[in-house]
């Protein structure tokens, strides 16, 4: 018999593929929602995003003072708690996902500067 989860992986192996996702954070100071646009990457339940501008991007320093976020990938929303990934493998691993989806980036070749330096973040979704 399938699980909730089984279901759930599925629909997220299904919303992979969308181009953008929609990233909601809460502003550090004004504490109001603030939604991005930006590309992604899924494996298994965790969603990771690139920063091109490290840490001095917005949504990054919103994410360090609150965890705690939303994503919309076509219809569909979720919650899940956002991370820096600073594990070596992990952090390869969305570096090769993101830029093999958005720069064909393939095994064996050389990163671009975004894909070989930009800051990993992962968020483990929920439902």
């Amino acid at each position: 018999m399938k699980n909730e989860n089984d279901d759930l992986l599925n629909l997220f192996s299904q919303l992979a593929n969308d181009d953008y996702c929609y990233l909601t954070t809460t502003g550090r100071k004004s504490r109001h929602p603030h939604e991005i646009e930006i590309w992604f990457g899924i494996q298994g339940n965790w969603l990771y995003l690139l920063s091109g501008g490290g840490d001095e991007s917005d949504w990054v320093k919103n994410l360090r003072a609150n965890p705690n976020v939303t994503v919309r990938i076509a219809k569909h929303t979720f919650t899940g708690v956002a991370q820096i990934v600073s594990e070596e493998k992990g952090a390869r691993l969305a570096r090769h996902m993101l830029a093999g989806k958005y720069q064909n980036w393939k095994e064996g070749q050389s990163l671009s500067d975004w894909g070989r330096t930009a800051l990993v973040v992962g968020i483990e979704l929920r439902r």
